[in-house]
């Protein structure tokens, strides 16, 4: 029987050819405008204003054909295609859909506020894709499927217990797999190359039948200003998404769909199209939070299943402050410590000490720095004892129970549009030349 992932309506290619043609309209129209740093306001309202009218036509477009152009990227749902992936077929098979390599070329090298803002276009697809009940379930398998990277690394990783990626390293020692953040400039701040590299190192934990649990923790830095001491993380690095070299698909994207599912959901096997599978590979994590756990360095905290904490370090979510969403943070924050003071770290950047009443409902135990070693020992060995298979299965239902995948799946499709549109609002670009225009 012919599903409706595999039925094309004789409408699309007609439907597809006339956006086509207007989105070209569209682009020749700005075209003639001068680039965005040195338009007047009224030049400035009219690239607006057509804009506005492209993405009007792409939502008004996908809001029909979404599923048919997705069977048609996949192949009938048969060939997994990464966001990235997704987006650069899409680009070919169906011009003016997405920004394809010229539009995207546009925006390059310049700083967030001078962007024309052609990542808006891709995140309204991906919006729509994850909007789709299959086609979504597709996508979200797609990403939680091992990384080419990390299965060339594999035999590399299982022959040396250690892969430095740069920004982050991972190391196996006596069946714990540690995923180092090293990123010392920044510390420990997030931006795409990071992200990226913990994304290998996540699956190069969970694909190393040596290992069953994952560690994560900051590295010993080296900034001056915090030398000798571990750091767990910055959150995003803001200056960069002020320079513009934080990008929707590899940074705000694969993070949330990639790393940060793999740790929580595990990998993906066979895709069944059922709404919650099973993982192929999932390990316990802990996480080690020295001096602070910031932003995204917070988020972590609310997947693992298992947060030491030293003493006088704190968590927050400052969302606030930055002016776009904090991952999937402002879902999974309120189930730990309530809405009402989820409400205040996001909305007000109120900082968590761990030692706090508060804190505690985020951190399993906060101990003195020196016994920091010895909690995360007492920690691995505390899920061993319980036993793996009865950790797994339990975590499995309290994920079941707390975040079906198809709750995650609708969350992301609104995170995809509105994480695009708060990242080129013209408060974003304030905040940015305000607090972190050095």
């Amino acid at each position: 029987m012919t599903t409706p992932h595999t039925a094309v309506r004789p409408s699309l290619d007609r439907d597809a050819r006339s956006l086509a043609a207007h989105a070209d309209g569209i682009r020749r129209q700005l075209d003639r405008l001068p680039r965005k740093a040195d338009r007047s306001p009224a030049e400035e309202h009219t690239a607006q204003r057509l804009l506005a009218g492209g993405r009007t036509a792409r939502e008004e477009f996908l809001a029909q054909h979404v599923s048919e152009v997705y069977a048609d990227l996949t192949d009938g749902l048969r060939r997994p295609l990464r966001v990235a992936e997704l987006l650069t077929s899409a680009a070919v098979r169906y011009p003016g859909l997405v920004p394809g390599d010229a539009e995207l070329a546009m925006d390059r090298g310049l700083v967030q506020r001078d962007k024309e803002g052609w990542e808006l276009d891709q995140g309204i697809f991906v919006a729509r894709v994850l909007d789709d009940p299959v086609s979504g379930r597709h996508l979200v398998h797609a990403m939680t499927r091992p990384r080419e990277k990390a299965l060339d690394l594999l035999d590399q990783f299982r022959q040396q217990d250690t892969v430095d990626l740069g920004p982050v390293a991972v190391h196996h020692k006596n069946g714990v797999g540690h995923v180092v953040f090293q990123n010392h400039r920044y510390l420990n701040a997030e931006d795409d190359a990071s992200n990226q590299a913990l994304e290998v190192a996540v699956d190069l934990v969970l694909l190393d039948d040596r290992i069953d649990s994952g560690v994560l923790r900051g590295g010993t830095a080296t900034h001056p200003k915090w030398a000798g001491r571990r750091v767990f993380g910055a959150g995003i690095n803001l200056t960069h998404l002020r320079q513009g070299r934080i990008s929707l698909v590899e940074f705000f994207l694969d993070r949330e769909l990639g790393a940060v599912n793999k740790m929580y959901r595990g990998q993906s096997g066979v895709f069944t199209g059922e709404t919650e599978p099973h993982s192929h590979r999932e390990k316990p994590w802990i996480a080690a939070v020295d001096s602070f756990a910031i932003g995204g360095g917070c988020q972590f905290l609310l997947v693992v299943d298992h947060v030491v904490a030293e003493n006088g370090s704190y968590v927050n979510l400052p969302a606030g402050r930055e002016g776009i969403i904090p991952g999937c943070g402002v879902m999974r924050l309120s189930r730990f410590v309530g809405e009402g003071i989820a409400r205040q770290a996001v909305l007000f950047s109120r900082d968590i000490p761990v030692d706090s009443p508060e804190g505690r409902m985020i951190v399993s135990e906060a101990v003195p720095s020196e016994e920091m070693d010895e909690a995360v020992d007492r920690a691995v060995e505390g899920l061993r004892a319980t036993g793996i298979s009865s950790v797994l299965a339990n975590r499995r239902a309290m994920r079941i129970a707390g975040e079906p995948q198809e709750t995650f799946r609708t969350y992301m499709a609104n995170y995809a549009r509105e994480q695009a549109y708060c990242s080129y609002s013209q408060a974003v670009f304030d905040n940015l030349e305000r607090n972190w225009g050095g």
